[in-house]
């Protein structure tokens, strides 16, 4: 009689995970369905990853950092073997990409603001081709589980024309259908993807690029365009996003998932913050 091994241990991958709404769903997974998490950063918030690793392993789940770009393809090769070498073959039950590394500025203005080529490079890596190259790095090494849920993030951006955000919205419109084709071609495997749409959050990225004036203002804008006269919270994002890991979510596939709260956006609400970027 031949001995079963050990029951494999569900993991989640979580790139962005240091802080903003990375950090939050991949506590929110730790807690609820309670998986294991891989967690990659920059190094940029050391402080926080720390922070994230101590929440998580209260709650009895392991949480293994990888400290590296996880937008480039050296990053997503180191990244794959290290995850391998953690969480061991079919082990990723879920896959999520926050990854914000963008360059903002203009499309062609002929001035010192106009976005150059390389910037163009990094922005596609990070913010599309990487979503598609860490599928591809896990299908190579067997890492995903039965039924493995894949998830990239996005914006109601793309819906209106917020000054020097063009860069942002093309990559985000190229995810997208990165999502929709991957879920058509993994589908018939019982692997899940989608994208999942939720509004401005307040992150510590958002509180960077903003002054104290500016950051009042974008909460007054978004009392107005939200029905609920209010932001949505990260925690809010990662509690929807534990209820997409259960088995009565398995129909969403290939889909934009409006959690947006009814935000409605326009071209002259957003102009009220004047010095976004």
């Amino acid at each position: 009689m031949i001995a079963n091994g050990p029951p494999i241990e569900p993991w989640a991958v979580v790139l962005g995970a240091s802080a903003g709404t990375g950090a939050a769903i991949a506590r929110g997974v730790a807690e609820d369905p309670g998986l294991h998490v891989f967690g990659a950063h920059r190094g940029r918030h050391p402080e926080l990853a720390d922070a994230l690793q101590a929440e998580i392993l209260r709650t009895g789940r392991r949480f293994v950092p990888f400290l590296g770009d996880a937008g480039t393809v050296e990053g997503v090769a180191a990244g794959a073997d290290a995850l391998l070498a953690a969480a061991g073959p079919r082990s990723v039950r879920f896959f999520v990409h926050s990854i914000a590394n963008a360059s903002v500025g203009r499309l062609a203005s002929g001035a010192e603001d106009q976005l150059a080529v390389y910037q163009f490079h990094k922005t596609f890596d990070s913010m599309a081709h990487s979503f598609v190259w860490w599928v591809q790095a896990m299908l190579a090494r067997d890492l995903l589980a039965d039924g493995a849920r894949l998830l990239a993030l996005t914006n109601p951006l793309h819906e209106s024309l917020l000054r020097q955000c063009g860069l942002v919205v093309a990559s985000k419109a190229a995810l997208e259908m990165y999502v929709r084709h991957l879920a058509f071609e993994l589908g018939p495997r019982g692997y899940r993807v989608n994208m999942l749409k939720f509004p401005t959050v307040m992150t510590t990225a958002v509180e960077k690029v903003y002054s104290p004036e500016s950051l009042a203002r974008l909460d007054a804008t978004h009392r107005r365009m939200i029905p609920a006269g209010r932001m949505c919270t990260v925690d809010e994002v990662a509690r929807f996003v534990s209820l997409l890991l259960d088995d009565r979510a398995e129909w969403f596939n290939g889909a934009t998932i409006d959690f947006t709260g009814g935000m409605t956006q326009s071209l002259l609400d957003l102009l009220l913050v004047d010095d976004a970027p």
